[in-house]
């Protein structure tokens, strides 16, 4: 800035050449430079007025580049310089930012991609863009034109659950109290908390084939060993705001000896709301998710408990999930069990139990709600009471719930819910859907889902997600928009954005018993 009348000089590009037995340098082209002038067959000679540039191709010969190092020279002295003037030397890739800046174009910043490693490198190149014109993009979007699974009808589900306990010839239930595992008591069986961990040993009748039958003699099967015509399964149990300790005590403990005592022993780790109809059978409907921990009361007076029931696609998915007692969690189409404490902090603590029958529930929902508030909720210290939508007492019910409120009256949207999870997980991208009985731990943190619920259709982001996949799974969403407008002409879809912690009541209400979601151990 100290400078006056100061502007900068034309630089002058030669190409070094062997002519009719003497040497040549022709200029290549007028000004501006650019990188593509360089060939690199050739050998050039750039005068920038200050210091004077020798470029060596990779592919030229050594007698053109000896004698441009002469002529570099010759032509540096011709001119009068400053003293730090330099003649210098470059080849071809190992250019410095000075020689860079006389070239239009040529970029300065190296870009760099901490994210990639050095196998990715190795396999991919370093330029990502031309290695992916290369190759042809692979997409699995199948899920997204497959129709809606159907629902299990109620007498499929009697059987299976009929077939299932029939073999069941014996299951034992353990709870983790601090670092052991003690027995469950009976009559806390099927009541589930989400801060705990259970293990059910289930022994099974092995039935024999009929082809076996008719081979063998009936005295092979009098004298088989009984540990040989049975199987073991241990079920792991374990809530979704339970820490993982309680697996690896179960690991390192109560599987060893297990093991020791049987002698076919296979065991299935599950999660909340992920269990197998198998293992929902077993306890008849009669299955109860409370939040908090087992035996842990909290101080002061109880608080008030509102459970939801509801059935995913079969009736073997049957829950009754604690939700939060607010009378916006309602819905004409359930039933629900609300627990209102009056006095006490015990097991003696009195206290008024609502089973809220809605008016459009279905007949099964209504007899199932009061038997389990007969069987799980009721003793001599609780005041039983079932009640029809419409004759709720204002005094304990809707003060209980913080005050009558807006609730949805229709679960329509059950016909219509389909989540499908986009991943590129196997090398490339790809759309599954999941079981009608999902839940939201199913939302994968470095994925992106799309949620159907017959009206919207959310594309709910994940924090980890990657922005490609963000770009393939919205062209996925619109793809799925376009084939339900043909299959379902009547039902209009629009597309909505979600994200994590966002989530609004449209979403949230798919989910059966939805809550804050899990977070990392700080």
């Amino acid at each position: 800035e100290h400078v006056g009348e100061w502007s900068s000089r034309a630089v002058r590009l030669y190409r070094v050449e062997l002519g009719m037995g003497y040497l040549e340098l022709p200029q290549p082209g007028p000004a501006p430079l650019s990188r593509g002038a360089l060939a690199t067959r050739n050998v050039y000679i750039l005068d920038a007025h200050l210091d004077v540039f020798v470029w060596f191709g990779k592919k030229s010969s050594r007698l053109v580049r000896a004698a441009a190092v002469k002529l570099a020279q010759e032509l540096f002295n011709m001119v009068t310089r400053p003293p730090h003037a330099l003649v210098t030397r470059l080849q071809e890739g190992t250019e410095t930012q000075v020689f860079k800046t006389y070239f239009l174009g040529w970029d300065e910043i190296i870009a760099v991609d901490f994210t990639r490693t050095a196998e990715s490198v190795a396999r991919t190149g370093a330029d990502l863009a031309s290695w992916a014109k290369q190759q042809e993009t692979k997409a699995d979007l199948s899920a997204l034109f497959t129709p809606r699974q159907p629902a299990m009808t109620a007498s499929e589900a009697k059987t299976l659950a009929d077939e299932w306990n029939e073999d069941l010839e014996a299951m034992e239930a353990f709870v983790l109290e601090g670092r052991h595992f003690v027995r469950l008591p009976e009559n806390e069986l099927g009541v589930f908390y989400s801060c705990d961990c259970y293990v059910f040993l289930c022994r099974y009748v092995l039935c024999p084939d009929a082809e076996e039958e008719s081979e063998g003699s009936n005295v092979d099967h009098e004298t088989e060993d009984d540990g040989e015509s049975a199987t073991w399964v241990v079920y792991f149990w374990q809530g979704r705001r339970a820490p993982n300790m309680g697996w690896l005590t179960f690991t390192f403990g109560l599987e060893r000896k297990f093991k020791q005592l049987c002698k076919r022993l296979e065991v299935v780790r599950t999660h909340q709301q992920q269990e197998s109809l198998k293992f929902l059978s077993h306890f008849h409907r009669q299955f109860v998710l409370r939040d908090g921990k087992r035996n842990l009361k909290p101080e002061g007076r109880l608080p008030v408990e509102l459970f939801e029931l509801r059935s995913n696609g079969s009736a073997l998915c049957t829950r009754l999930v604690q939700v939060k007692a607010e009378a916006s969690q309602l819905n004409s189409a359930f039933c629900y069990i609300l627990n209102v404490p009056l006095e006490g902090n015990g097991e003696t603590s009195s206290a008024i139990v609502y089973a809220w029958i809605g008016s459009k529930s279905d007949p099964d929902s209504a007899r199932l709600i009061e038997q389990m508030a007969e069987d799980k909720f009721n003793n001599p210290w609780v005041s039983l009471q079932v009640l029809t939508e419409g004759s709720e007492p204002d005094n304990f019910f809707w003060v209980a719930l913080g005050g009558r409120k807006p609730y949805d009256t229709d679960a329509d949207y059950l016909n219509y819910t389909r989540l499908f999870r986009c991943s590129n997980e196997k090398g490339y991208f790809t759309v599954s859907e999941k079981c009608t009985d999902f839940c939201q731990d199913d939302l994968a943190d470095d994925d992106i889902m799309i949620l159907d619920n017959g009206e919207q259709v959310f594309l709910w982001l994940g924090a980890k997600c990657s922005e490609v996949e963000i770009k393939l799974a919205y062209k996925s969403a619109q793809v799925y928009i376009q084939h339900m407008k043909t299959v379902q002409p009547d039902r209009p879809r629009k597309l909505f954005l979600t994200l994590k912690d966002k989530e609004s009541r449209r979403f949230t209400k798919c989910f059966h018993g939805w809550g804050d979601h899990k977070r990392p151990p700080e």
